[in-house]
């Protein structure tokens, strides 16, 4: 290389030197690399130091498994002399102004974002756009209720965004408004599809006292706990649990109320009861609860009889409870049979002998 040449290329070296200035954004070459730190050379009378912390908002990041000596790297140029004669650097700052930008117009657009939730803090949830966090409140983390925000820790959520103001460093996303339309969407798409009569599967989704909401589909529907089975069912959590999946019938539409049903006419007990208890017939059952006036006797899952107060003995009985306890096998006499208003009458008086009446006539 001539002398000519030679100067030539070091006062443009120079000239590129005196040009660099903090705020700058110039590309670099990678000199070396460590876990923490990658020296960059930007032409400049100093090299430059890009620091994990100016690279990355993972402080985990090993920076030797992200570039390597000869790369290429564009970098920000933070301040010119750190003390010790190099050049602070920061590849991070240039990203995070480039999503900036996506940011910005995603808040314009009402665009949906994706981004994985980095960190549970206290109200909410922080999701990180490459390299530019986004707070998500508790309130607009999602469509329903949640107690325990860890349950989206690490997990990717999609959101629009409600405030972007850079100058204050303010990002502000909504999951909410996202899950609310399309739940509104969905809802939407399975009223048409769906009609009275059908059968389909679903999945519960919570369960009350009285009954539990069923998912069939992008719409829930109310299995009351009267329709959950031909038998009595005293509490819905001992039958359905958050998850299960079944099979129901959908009952009624009424707009975008949904009412379904677990009762189905093959199962239905009292198909044919009136072959299996016909009037004068004996049958056994259990005391399954009593009242004032009488007590119901479950004669098979889903069939119950009433035993009337008057009908328990030919001796005077106050309440049923004083000669009967519920779990307690009896035997009686059917008296009556409703099988349209699923109703049996029984009678254990009809069962015993008229000189117990007698004795107790002269009692």
């Amino acid at each position: 290389m001539s002398e000519e040449n030679f100067e030539s290329l070091l006062e443009e070296s120079f000239e590129k030197g005196k040009n660099v200035r903090t705020g700058d954004v110039v590309e670099g070459t990678v000199i070396s690399v460590t876990p923490t730190e990658i020296a960059v050379n930007i032409n400049y009378k100093s090299d430059g130091i890009v620091t994990r912390k100016e690279y990355s908002n993972d402080e985990t990041l090993d920076l030797t498994t992200v570039v390597k000596p000869g790369d290429p790297i564009d970098v920000k140029v933070v301040k010119l002399n750190d003390g010790d004669g190099q050049v602070v650097l920061s590849h991070k700052r240039i990203v995070a102004e480039k999503v900036s930008k996506v940011l910005e117009d995603a808040f314009n657009e009402q665009t949906v974002l994706k981004a994985k939730v980095t960190e549970v803090v206290k109200g909410g949830l922080v999701a990180v756009v490459d390299e530019v966090p986004v707070f998500i409140p508790a309130s607009l983390a999602s469509d329903s209720y949640t107690k325990n925000l860890n349950v989206f820790a690490d997990q990717e959520v999609e959101f629009v965004m409600s405030e972007f103001n850079p100058k204050k460093r303010r990002y502000i996303g909504d999951c909410k408004s996202v899950l609310k339309e399309r739940r509104e969407k969905a809802k939407s798409e399975a009223l048409v599809r769906i009609h009275e009569g059908d059968v389909v599967e679903g999945v519960v989704k919570n369960v009350t006292s009285f009954g539990a909401f069923v998912d069939i589909g992008g719409i829930d529907g109310l299995l009351h706990i009267s329709e959950m089975s031909w038998g009595r069912i005293d509490y819905p959590q001992n039958v359905f649990k958050k998850g299960d999946t079944v099979k129901v019938i959908i009952k009624e539409i009424k707009g975008d109320k949904i009412a379904l049903s677990a009762k189905f006419d093959e199962n239905n007990p009292w198909l044919n009861a009136e072959s299996r208890y016909p009037i004068g017939s004996v049958v056994k059952g259990t005391v399954a609860r009593m009242t004032e006036f009488g007590a119901f006797v479950q004669l098979e899952e889903g069939v119950d009889a009433l035993l009337h107060v008057s009908q328990i003995s030919r001796k005077h009985i106050e309440r049923p409870s004083d000669v009967l306890k519920v779990g307690e096998e009896i035997e009686a006499r059917v008296v009556d049979l409703n099988v349209d208003e699923h109703k049996i009458s029984l009678s254990i008086k009809e069962l015993l002998p008229e000189e117990e009446g007698e004795e107790n006539v002269e009692e």
